[in-house]
């Protein structure tokens, strides 16, 4: 079950009258924006239209320049350039976009993305030396990598490599002794600490785009190299804040405009016309998993050429090859999953807080994306590790805000080594200190939420009061918020308190199609992957549903619909559950009824037998907490005759002061528990009987 929480800040007042006018927008998207931080109008109107001229100069990142220096000189003395990548999405589009810059300036330049089966992540020195002896020592630059490669570094220099390290990473305490580190986490103090591996590579380019024009004799366009920025930027999952948005933005119309081969097959592949419009999150589902598949398997060099093919049909077969790998991965990472689930069904509570498991036969290149899957099931981080003799390799996802880096570092002491950053991280093992990094990590985890128990939870945005005022342009205009992602959600909507007028399975049951009123307002929704059998509501039922907004097209009509996220029943009081609510109220707060008020009140014996009936078998004697108000609906179904959720309510209160039952209200919730009583107790000695009868009499 999903817990809600309600974003506000009832300290800060609303958005100022006239600023939805003045950025030309609806209030409800001048009211998101205030309530995520945007505190002047300027700044809402420099988030609402992210241009290229609100990007930072290359000289306001840590070690830049003087990464750009080094650049400048190597190349001058004749080197040749190394790109030294990672495997995945990010690391793959910044080794692209590094060597398709220095091409257009005639550099002589290779890449090298590691064989993850073999190399693992990170510089390494066996493929050093053997690029040394084969290559020469020029230049080695890394991207997305290298920060905490000391000794791989050591080497590289005493072969006589110049080293450039651009990462995004956690630097460590130590940092290698390159000759030129450039990594926006080196200082807090610049304008996007959170930027991705390929945006270093784009700010270092751009950077030393001007320097090499003076030998080239011409200068790069940079727009031409946003869309493999976006890509790698969304792959990532790093905040789409500040630099990160004003690239990603730029970057998708590129990718709409589909002027690069590769990537306009590879959209063909996946199902998109080449020329389409992507939003954030198809790039992210559809197109990185590709690129990813390419990497996790073992053949990133494949994903590279793609992104640097010129050729529509050679773009076409490596794309297929792609969609080939990519299916591939999705089998293993099922069984891998599935395996991986059942083992958890099996652990101790004490050992759910923070997932750790391992295994000898799961692929390497897939524990990644399962333990992304399992931390968003069971709402909390996930380790996976894929042992190889006696030490393991490990991936590890974050939830909740739980900072993955920090937590690695807590262990470092049971760990060969380890690196990445808040939300994705991987680390090295030796299989006999697992158990201890299990306990470790779960008393880490344990401590993080304050001893509570991982729980799913949904950041609800806005409450709809009125959804009859929802119109079409409000919903598109809620699409100058994109790029969704990782700091800038998609904004949550929700309505309580709406009936459930229908619920049909579509797409072979595989969804559900929804219909909701409220007064004579009526909203269509679609839940997907949830079928028929499993709503979580009946028809005619009272619920709160929480879903985005989005324009349902269909042949040549546009309407409004609800993807709904989440559907439960009512927690909000209808009118006349309230009224119920008030009366039993003045009732234990000893104020005088009217006899038909009384009436209304008193249960009949079989009406007290019913509800005593469903307590026994809801409540026992153990602790049980379920939602307060769909509980009391829940015992009224079970009573028959007239006013059955107002004496439902009575019949709790009443077997509450006698003992019978203990209950406690705490927000939403209320805890039951059945009291054990040795004698027969006689609910018509309690003094609320007595009241509802001296009342009921005129006395």
């Amino acid at each position: 079950m999903k817990i809600w929480k309600f974003r506000n800040q009832p300290d800060k007042g609303p958005c100022p009258a006239g600023w939805a006018d003045k950025l030309g927008v609806p209030q409800v998207v001048a009211d998101l924006l205030w309530q995520r931080g945007l505190e002047t109008s300027a700044q809402m109107d420099s988030f609402l239209s992210p241009g290229l001229r609100h990007l930072a100069p290359p000289d306001c990142w840590p070690g830049m320049q003087e990464a750009v220096d080094a650049l400048e000189q190597g190349i001058r003395e004749g080197r040749n350039v190394l790109i030294w990548g990672d495997y995945d999405v990010d690391g793959i589009t910044g080794a692209t976009l590094i060597l398709q810059t220095l091409r257009f300036h005639d550099v002589p330049s290779t890449v090298h993305l590691p064989d993850r089966r073999k190399e693992g992540y990170g510089l390494n020195i066996p493929e050093i030396e053997r690029l040394a002896a084969e290559e020469g020592p020029g230049i080695l630059l890394t991207v997305d990598c290298g920060i905490s490669d000391v000794k791989a570094v050591e080497r590289a220099r005493e072969l006589g490599f110049m080293v450039v390290v651009s990462d995004h990473h956690m630097p460590p305490e130590e940092l290698p002794p390159a000759h030129a580190i450039t990594n926006p986490r080196l200082s807090e103090d610049n304008p996007c600490p959170h930027l991705a591996g390929v945006g270093v590579a784009f700010f270092l380019m751009a950077a030393l785009n001007g320097k090499l024009e003076a030998m080239s004799g011409k200068r790069m366009d940079m727009r031409q190299v946003l869309d493999l920025v976006a890509l790698g930027t969304l792959a990532d999952m790093v905040s789409l804040t500040g630099q990160n948005r004003i690239l990603v933005k730029n970057g998708l119309l590129k990718i709409a405009e589909a002027k690069r081969p590769g990537l306009a097959e590879l959209k063909g592949a996946s199902g998109f016309s080449p020329v389409a419009a992507l939003g954030a999150g198809q790039v992210v589902f559809n197109l990185a998993p590709r690129i990813n598949a390419a990497g996790r398997m073992g053949e990133a060099d494949r994903a590279a050429e793609l992104m640097l093919c010129k050729d529509p049909v050679l773009a076409h077969g490596l794309a297929g090859e792609l969609c080939e790998l990519n299916r591939q991965r999705q089998a293993v990472e099922q069984e891998i999953y599935a395996q991986a689930v059942a083992m958890i069904e099996t652990m101790p509570a004490e050992e759910k807080h923070a997932l750790v498991l391992a295994d000898h036969q799961w692929h390497q290149g897939v524990v990644g994306i399962v333990a992304s899957r399992l931390s968003e099931k069971y709402a909390c981080p996930s380790f996976m590790i894929h042992l190889s003799g006696h030490t393991g390799k490990g991936s590890c996802r974050s939830w909740g805000g739980f900072n993955l880096f920090a937590a690695l570092e807590a262990c470092s002491d049971l760990l060969l080594g380890f690196g990445g950053h808040e939300l994705a991280a991987g680390f090295t093992i030796e299989e006999g200190n697992i158990p201890a990094f299990r306990e470790r990590m779960n008393d880490y985890a344990r401590s993080f939420r304050g001893g509570e128990a991982p729980v799913s939870v949904l950041d609800v945005d806005v409450v709809l009061r009125r959804p009859e005022a929802v119109t079409l342009w409000e919903v598109e205009q809620l699409r100058r918020l994109e790029p969704y992602g990782n700091g800038n959600n998609r904004p949550l909507f929700c309505l309580l308190g709406v009936t459930l007028e229908r619920a049909q399975g579509v797409g072979q049951n595989r969804h559900l199609k929804l219909r909701f009123s409220k007064g004579a307002v009526q909203l269509e929704g679609i839940f997907f992957s949830v079928s028929a059998q499993q709503c979580p509501c009946r028809v005619g039922e009272r619920v709160d549903v929480a879903f985005y907004l989005q324009v349902n097209e269909f042949r040549v009509s546009r309407s409004v619909q609800l993807q709904v996220i989440d559907l439960r029943p009512s927690r909000q009081c209808s009118a006349r559950e309230e009224e119920s609510l008030l009366l039993l109220h003045r009732l234990e707060q000893g104020e005088s009824l009217s006899a038909k008020e009384a009436l209304h009140l008193l249960p009949s014996r079989q009406q007290c037998v019913a509800a005593w009936r469903l307590l026994q078998q809801e409540a026992g004697a153990e602790e049980s907490e379920r939602p307060y108000l769909p509980f009391l609906r829940q015992l009224s179904a079970a009573i028959p005759g007239t006013d059955p959720f107002l004496r439902a309510c009575f019949c709790v209160e009443l077997f509450c002061e006698r003992g019978l039952l203990c209950r406690e209200i705490h927000d939403e919730e209320i805890t039951l528990r059945l009291c054990a009583v040795e004698h027969k107790v006689d609910l018509e000695q309690s003094p609320y009987w007595a009241a509802l009868l001296e009342s009921i009499k005129g006395k």
